[in-house]
């Protein structure tokens, strides 16, 4: 007896490319040397380098900060003795905004998500006994990005370690501050200054370090598609490059320093297309628009998040699922290093057996799964090739629309890019109020539970500690030394001066992270929305 076949529901990514039942060869004409080549070869299409995870393995890179800074300092020693390979800072909001632990705007925010510092005292404690010319370290700061490098880089000098030695990465990405989180403090073209005296500055003295990590993270978090999210990303990083340009760098000087940081999120294939797509254009980005020579500045490196928006408080344990799967994808996407998110952090911050079962995660996709055996092991697959053909074209569409409005500062002045994932988070959102977006445990497969997974409960006594701390180093130090050095900052972002000389003397002399942000402000205000400059 012959059956009819029920009729098949469309099925879309979340940037509208549509799912075909079968792909096929003759879905996307494909040139092999233009379009793919091997990997470690222009366009990077499968990836950065030739043998991959074969000759390096991912960074294993988890996310950590919180309380005080020696608070911070054990969880990333347990990290560390767990197999963790590199360390990613979290700063608290006041930290992120430029505030003192003692000033009243950082009230029942001190710690809270991430770990306060507020002088060289707090990044001494917060590296003590981690050696600093063996451990790669991101700090994920944009803002106050210039004062958290040079307390930085003063710490290691008294470990003994040369500026030329440490590596790791600052996010220093401003600009996405202004679309997608808001934790900015100065306009965008001052912060603009800030980013490329760091980019000067690093090119000349620690030529190991990454000096911005340009974030689609965030964007992705707001609620962009995942085209948005590479477009977004990839025109913020062109407006970067201009600047530093128009400051006079030669762009070979500073594009190989610059990487990337992206979300993975839930849709499998098109996540790994995502990554693909990104490279290429950016490769093509840095021949035809800037001219870059050196392969290290065509080469799109980046670490990877798995989806913090995706995380449930209804039955958390599936969001170690949740996790591999997106984890997954940036490995088979080819990411320099990854954090797995911890299954509790839709409840509060993550505990540290929370945190051991996400690094496992990764240690499992490593050394178990066997993907890390060949590099782009999905390169070739129809459908995948397909996708990232259409994110390509997507997001180069995109560029085009915010290079006509006057590029990506001008596209964030006139509200554009905020409009644009503002209009996608709803879409989403109503995607899955309607039930066409199923979220297991939440609109599908809800059960009646209690929340039994352990919560972590921060000491309310860290944020008054915290302020003592501060007050007594500002009794400490030879404040006439602090305020000459505080004096020096003011006059030289007065003028066309590289601020990173400065602002290292400012922190050696113990000025504070707030006092150092107040003097910024005072010579370049505060942004208050579009159109405040």
């Amino acid at each position: 007896m012959i059956t009819k076949e029920k009729t098949e529901h469309k099925a879309e990514t979340s940037s509208g490319i549509e799912m075909k039942t079968v792909f096929r060869p003759s879905d996307d004409h494909l040139d092999y040397e233009r379009d793919l080549a091997d990997p470690g070869q222009f366009p990077f299409t499968r990836g950065p380098y030739p043998s991959m995870y074969r000759g390096r393995l991912w960074t294993m890179r988890q996310y950590a900060g919180y309380a005080s800074a020696s608070d911070t300092n054990a969880r990333f020693r347990y990290l560390l003795a767990h197999g963790q390979t590199g360390l990613s800072v979290a700063f608290d909001l006041p930290t992120q905004m430029g505030y003192d632990s003692d000033h009243q705007m950082a009230q029942g925010e001190v710690g809270k998500v991430g770990v306060a510092i507020d002088t060289l005292e707090d990044m001494e404690l917060l590296f003590g006994s981690i050696p600093m010319d063996q451990v790669s370290t991101s700090m994920t700061i944009n803002s106050t990005a210039a004062i958290l490098l040079s307390m930085y880089i003063v710490v290691a000098r008294k470990q003994g370690v040369s500026t030329d030695k440490i590596s790791g990465t600052i996010q220093n990405d401003i600009l996405k501050e202004y679309i997608a989180r808001g934790t900015y403090i100065y306009p965008p073209r001052p912060s603009l200054r800030l980013v490329t005296d760091i980019f000067a500055y690093c090119a000349r003295e620690a030529p190991r370090f990454n000096t911005i990590s340009i974030s689609g993270y965030h964007i992705r978090e707001a609620g962009s598609t995942a085209a948005q999210e590479i477009a977004f990303t990839l025109a913020d990083a062109i407006a970067y490059v201009e600047a530093a340009i128009d400051r006079g760098l030669d762009v070979d000087d500073f594009a190989p320093r610059i990487s990337f940081f992206f979300n993975s999120h839930n849709q499998f294939l098109e996540e790994v297309a995502k990554f693909r797509a990104a490279r290429r254009l950016w490769a093509r980005i840095m021949t035809e628009r800037f001219g870059a020579r050196d392969p290290r500045s065509l080469m799109l490196r980046f670490h990877a998040q798995t989806a913090g928006s995706s995380l449930t408080a209804q039955q958390p344990e599936v969001n170690i699922v949740r996790t591999t799967i997106q984890a997954l994808a940036a490995v088979l996407g080819g990411a320099q290093s990854l954090h797995t998110n911890s299954m509790d952090e839709a409840l509060g911050l993550p505990t540290e057996d929370a945190a051991r079962i996400a690094l496992r995660t990764q240690q499992v996709i490593c050394y178990e799964s066997g993907v890390a055996d060949t590099a782009d092991p999905l390169g070739g697959a129809y459908a995948i090739e397909h996708i990232t053909n259409e994110i390509e074209k997507f997001a180069s569409d995109y560029i085009r629309r915010i290079d006509e409005m006057g590029g990506m500062l001008r596209a964030i002045e006139m509200g554009y890019v905020q409009g644009e994932i503002e209009k996608a988070a709803y879409d989403y959102q109503r995607a899955i109020e309607s039930g066409q977006q199923v979220v297991v445990g939440v609109n599908r497969f809800a059960i009646e539970e209690a929340t039994t997974v352990p919560l972590f409960r921060l000491d309310e006594e860290l944020e008054r500690g915290q302020a003592e701390r501060v007050l007594g180093v500002r009794a400490r130090r030879d404040n006439a030394a602090a305020l000459d050095a505080l004096d020096r900052v003011e006059a030289a972002a007065r003028v066309d001066e590289n601020l990173m000389p400065r602002i290292i003397h400012a922190v050696e002399s113990y000025a504070t992270l707030g006092e150092i942000s107040d003097r910024l402000r005072k010579v370049f205000g505060e942004y208050t929305g579009a159109n405040s400059e």
